[in-house]
């Protein structure tokens, strides 16, 4: 079950008016990760202020019982719902040009399967998917893909299960990995920790880093399995993958992220994590004098895993402390695949509005879900009940059982 505190994402107040002006009519777009929708807020500006998100906990109080066809709810200035609407033209969800199978090159059948969503007991697979029309998500969601694809099997690394295709048109919607129950060791600190999962996590980020030239980007807890059926530790959550140069980002290396990862495990402080990664340096933690430990250390003490922690970075750091990305950019075996291509969908002209001339103004590009509908093009739909009414939404593919 998704945290309420997480449901929900506002893109922000639109004002037809003064913002100042509290009557000013107020428009805000939310998406719910929770039922996979964007549900228009309307209300005035006296209860919707700029940047506060107001919308949110507004939305929350009766989002679960709006039919799905709703496509906008307005509220007093007491937040009360005073009036809903089933209108497409409320609908202001982009259209995602989701890429096809036939533009991924070298793509094996058999590593895909179909899109089937049913209301079942048993988790067999977790389903990863990108709902929200943003370069940035697109990108990380084909490169996670990819690389999950190119990477050779390793205990380590939760690997790719298959790529999901949607049944219309054979879209590339997401894809599945293995599900390995118990939480992530960020989210369960009873579990032990072990100095062979802090070995293990240094190794694989040397074999990651130094042989195929590939930066994770986000080592932390959150991202730390341990697999009850072999007790390794397991990395997960490649979104924010580099290969070489492509997709490197200032301060992400993996060298700080296990530095930071290993300080947050053994103390629980979360202070660091809130601090920009560009301004984040692997001394803030390092040069402690003391870490206060909270969690239970199965075979190990903190003496002895900050000292093996110190001696690892120092192989990977130049004399001046910083990581030395030289030997990344060089590694011997780098995985690399190809761009994320622009699909056809972006070719197809739409009216935006009209010229001074008053003649259609035809542009390309990204576009609404209704104005792509009106242009017959298919739009892949994510739209599921509430998990409040379900026991578990869960997704298999059409070759498990």
């Amino acid at each position: 079950m998704i945290k309420p505190c997480e449901r929900f994402l506002s893109e922000g107040q639109g004002y037809f008016g003064p913002r100042e002006n509290p009557k000013a009519e107020t428009h805000c777009n939310v998406f719910d990760w929770d039922q996979l929708r964007m549900i228009k807020v309307k209300g005035t500006a006296k209860l919707f202020p700029p940047d506060e998100d107001v919308e949110c906990p507004v939305l929350a109080q009766f989002a679960d019982f709006l039919s799905p066809e709703v496509t906008a709810v307005t509220v007093d200035d007491d937040g009360l719902l005073t009036g809903i609407s089933t209108d497409p033209e409320e609908d202001d969800t982009m259209f995602i040009a989701i890429p096809s199978s036939k533009s991924w090159t070298g793509l094996d059948p058999a590593w895909t399967s179909r899109h089937t969503m049913t209301n079942l007991g048993a988790l067999k697979t977790l389903f990863k998917f990108n709902v929200i029309e943003k370069p940035r998500r697109l990108r990380m969601a084909w490169d996670e893909m990819n690389a999950l694809k190119s990477l050779p099997p390793h205990p380590n690394i939760l690997p790719l299960d298959r790529i999901v295709l949607e049944d219309v048109e054979s879209r590339v919607v997401g894809f599945t990995t293995k599900f390995i129950p118990g939480g992530t060791l960020g989210d369960n600190l009873a579990v032990p920790l072990r100095f062979e999962w802090i070995q293990q996590l240094t190794q694989l980020v040397d074999f990651l880093n130094l042989e195929l030239g590939i930066m994770h980007q986000d080592i932390v807890p959150r991202n730390l399995l341990v697999d009850p059926d072999t007790q390794k530790l397991v990395l997960f959550d490649f979104d924010w993958v580099a290969s070489g140069e492509n997709g490197l980002l200032e301060g992400r290396d993996d060298v700080a992220g296990v530095v930071f990862t290993l300080y947050e495990l053994i103390t629980n402080e979360t202070h660091f994590t809130s601090i920009t990664h560009w301004d984040r340096k692997m001394d803030m933690v390092q040069s402690l004098p003391e870490w206060t430990c909270t969690r239970e250390l199965a075979d190990t003490d903190v003496s002895t895993l900050r000292n093996f922690l110190n001696d690892w970075v120092a192989t990977r750091t130049k004399a001046d402390g910083k990581v030395d990305m030289q030997r990344y950019l060089t590694a011997p075996n780098r995985i690399t695949w190809p761009e994320l291509p622009t699909p056809l969908d972006y070719s197809v002209p739409f009216e935006m509005g009209k010229t001074t001339d008053g003649e259609p103004w035809m542009v390309t590009g990204p576009r609404s879900r209704r104005v792509a509908m009106g242009l017959g093009q298919y739009c892949f739909r994510w739209k599921r009940p509430p998990q409040s009414r379900t026991k578990r939404w869960t997704i298999f593919t059409d070759n498990q059982t």
